[in-house]
Formats: C-alpha cells, sequence, structure tokens
C-alpha cells in the first residue's frame, strides 16, 4: 500500500488550481450556452486544456522529485535526471 501522496504538502495549492479549471469549464458552458462565436469557445477550451496539464505536470513533478528520487537515492545526479525527465515529459503533453 502507497504512503502519503507526494502533493501532501501542497495540497491545498493543488485543489486551487483544480478549483480555477473547474471554474474556467463552468465559463465554458455559460458561453455555449450565451452562443458565443465558436472560436472564442474554442480559445477558452484550450486555455483550460492547458490549466489542466500545467497541474498534471506539478504532480508528476512532485511525484517525480519525492518518490522516485527518493528511491533512487538523493544525489546531484537524480536531481538532475527528474528535473530534465519532468521537461520531456511537459514538451510531450504539449503536443
Amino acid at each position: 500500500m502507497p504512503g502519503a501522496p507526494s502533493y501532501a504538502q501542497s495540497k491545498e495549492q493543488v485543489l486551487a488550481r483544480l478549483r480555477r479549471v473547474e471554474g474556467q469549464v463552468r465559463g465554458l458552458q455559460r458561453l455555449v450556452e450565451a452562443d458565443t462565436y465558436c472560436i472564442d469557445v474554442l480559445t477558452q477550451i484550450s486555455a483550460a486544456s492547458a490549466a489542466l496539464r500545467s497541474v498534471a505536470v506539478a504532480l508528476l513533478d512532485d511525484h517525480l522529485r519525492h518518490c522516485v528520487r527518493d528511491a533512487a537515492g538523493d544525489d546531484e545526479r537524480g536531481e538532475a535526471i527528474v528535473t530534465e525527465a519532468t521537461a520531456a515529459i511537459n514538451r510531450l503533453l504539449r503536443s
């Protein structure tokens, strides 16, 4: 059984970011109800998607820095590898 999640220290921050995304999605619903121009709705969908991806990358970064790094040992090279991996995954998610 896994222990506490790696984001335990930043749980309130993660929840706040997710609430902002939730607000963006509610805003999208209002745009559609108001028959807003399609391109404007698509732009806002893109913004909400980017915000959600940002939360995902932050959670993944926490996981790599706490869970993976602790399992592999805490040295400078390990920290650099984790940073590099997080950046690569962030690029992948943008595509």
